[in-house]
């Protein structure tokens, strides 16, 4: 896992993009260190009874490859989630190790990093979004620290019910 650090070694916008990013997803795992599976595992919010640490772990995984490689690249949509379930990634974390959720999680982001170094923060996406336009790579990256560090908050908060950790 990457040290975590919000400081880019440059002030553009790839370094700064890519620096934000790694930082919201190495706090996913420092988020997540010293948690039992069975916290993991745990629903602790009765008005929302899929979020669970190994949930929001497993969905983050699944929102990036969703929006870089199915949205991105145009490649095949293999998100676990079905017309009929379509928060199934929330389901299926229940039954995987917390280490492995976050080992495939760093295995997917080591791969992303390495797609995104090669192209130009103003290259468009594939597929367009429900409005009909194709958005920039710089969209995409910005989306996915949105939506990565909101859901760091939720796993805060869930982590604090958990076992009374607090920070990271």
């Amino acid at each position: 896992m990457l040290r975590r650090t919000d400081t880019p070694p440059t002030f553009d916008d790839r370094a700064t993009l890519i620096t934000f990013l790694d930082y919201v997803r190495a706090t996913v795992h420092a988020k997540c260190e010293g948690l039992s599976d069975e916290n993991a595992r745990k629903a602790f919010l009765p008005g929302s009874p899929l979020m669970t640490v190994a949930g929001l772990v497993n969905h983050v995984r699944w929102v990036e490859y969703y929006w870089l490689r199915v949205m991105f690249q145009g490649g095949e949509d293999i998100l676990p989630g079905t017309e009929e379930d379509p928060d199934r990634e929330f389901r299926i974390a229940l039954d995987v190790p917390l280490a492995e959720l976050l080992d495939e999680y760093e295995e997917q982001c080591a791969e992303f990093r390495e797609l995104v170094a090669g192209l130009d923060l103003d290259s468009r996406a594939a597929l367009p979004i429900s409005d009909g336009r194709h958005v920039a790579l710089r969209w995409v990256l910005m989306h996915l620290v949105e939506e990565i560090a909101r859901h760091n908050g939720h796993i805060d908060v869930l982590r604090e019910l958990a076992d009374g950790v607090t920070g990271a």
